[in-house]
């Protein structure tokens, strides 16, 4: 069998995209290896139908942090066999090339994102440009790129003069079949009040979290689930407290993706909520979109051109205006009172779901990989 190393910095319990690229190469008969780290918080995993290995990193945040795993991902892949490398964003990139130029590899590069324009770097210049500089030498040397829209491949494309292919983050189709539904009893929710989800593995500032909370205020017979991780979740439960907002905002930690679906599946409406505050923000397609979707629930979102169009196509949403609290809340408050517009998008989401799933987005990676079996 052809051998797969497919490598990404988090610690693989949330990553859904990564996990459906593995199974996939899986099924196409690869063995993969899908290597990442542990934290010290981190989920435990559940059988996978390939190899995982999770390094415990000795620091857990800042330039040691990306050192030590930069250091030891170089020397995992040198002491293992692999007939493709697998980089996914920027900070995996730098090991697997050398590797790939040390031991004459075939290399897949997977962008989820505008890597050198994320707000953390913009913050740290020179952090920004040790980055980009990395991204500048290895990029255009790429012959297989695939990222997650046409908007961050046209970018991609432009400046580094590389054919960048789309492959959307969209969920498995099958997964909802194997999704085992409860009820707002059996997961503790309100019974007496429709529910509101936000949910995100980096629900960070700038994803509209904060004004999300403020809204609360000003809903009216609806609960915010508040559902992952990120910057911002300890500034969000302070004002939580501070606006007296206990009964209406719901915090559920970061729980397993069927746990996750569980709780958005119960949702009268799914929130999106990014701010267009720098170009990474402004061309994203969050996974949310498409979990809201799946799971057959409507969708309120920031005006955000990559979001906007899939509403605006599938007509199973509506957009707001800007991020002024009050605004969102009478956003919210319309759309939860018009019924029939709901069971409308409601329907619409489920004809959406058919066109952007996972078995149709998968057949661009199966063009490239089968080059190399």
């Amino acid at each position: 069998m052809k051998r797969a190393i497919v490598s990404v910095i988090n610690d693989l319990s949330t990553d859904q995209r990564v996990h459906k690229v593995c199974t996939t190469l899986h099924k196409m008969g690869y063995a993969v290896t899908l290597v990442g780290r542990k934290q010290r918080k981190s989920l435990p995993l559940v059988k996978r139908d390939y190899k995982t290995k999770r390094m415990f990193l000795l620091f857990e945040k800042g330039p040691l942090f990306y050192l030590e795993f930069q250091k030891r991902l170089f020397w995992y892949l040198l002491f293992h066999k692999a007939d493709v490398l697998v980089a996914n964003d920027l900070d995996t990139l730098f090991p697997n090339y050398l590797i790939s130029k040390l031991k004459n590899t075939n290399l897949v590069y997977d962008s989820h994102e505008l890597f050198c324009e994320v707000p953390e770097l913009q913050a740290n210049p020179a952090k920004k440009k040790m980055w980009k500089r990395v991204e500048r030498w290895i990029f255009p040397k790429l012959k297989n790129v695939f990222t997650v829209n046409k908007s961050i491949a046209k970018i991609y494309s432009e400046e580094y003069k590389v054919d960048v292919k789309v492959v959307r983050n969209v969920p498995l189709a099958a997964n909802q079949k194997n999704i085992e539904h409860q009820s707002k009893a059996e997961l503790g929710l309100p019974m007496d009040k429709k529910t509101i989800v936000l949910q995100g593995a980096g629900i960070n500032i700038d994803r509209g979290a904060e004004e999300a909370v403020q809204a609360m205020q000003f809903v009216t017979d609806a609960v915010l689930l508040i559902i992952g991780s990120g910057d911002v979740i300890d500034v969000l439960k302070q004002m939580v407290l501070d606006f007296k907002l206990q009964d209406k905002v719901i915090f559920i930690g970061k729980v397993p993706f069927e746990k996750l679906m569980q709780y958005t599946s119960l949702a009268h409406l799914g929130l999106t909520l990014d701010k267009d505050t720098n170009i990474n923000y402004r061309y994203s397609l969050p996974n949310k979109l498409f979990d809201y979707v799946h799971a057959g629930v409507p969708v309120l979102s920031s005006d955000l051109v990559e979001i906007k169009n899939i509403i605006r196509e599938y007509e199973i949403g509506d957009i707001i205006d800007n991020h002024n609290p009050k605004h969102i809340a009478d956003k919210i408050n319309s759309i939860l009172k018009e019924e029939t517009k709901l069971q409308v998008w409601k329907k619409n989401t489920k004809i959406a779901a058919e066109k952007l799933n996972w078995e149709l987005e998968e057949q661009q990676l199966i063009v490239v990989y089968k080059q190399f079996l």
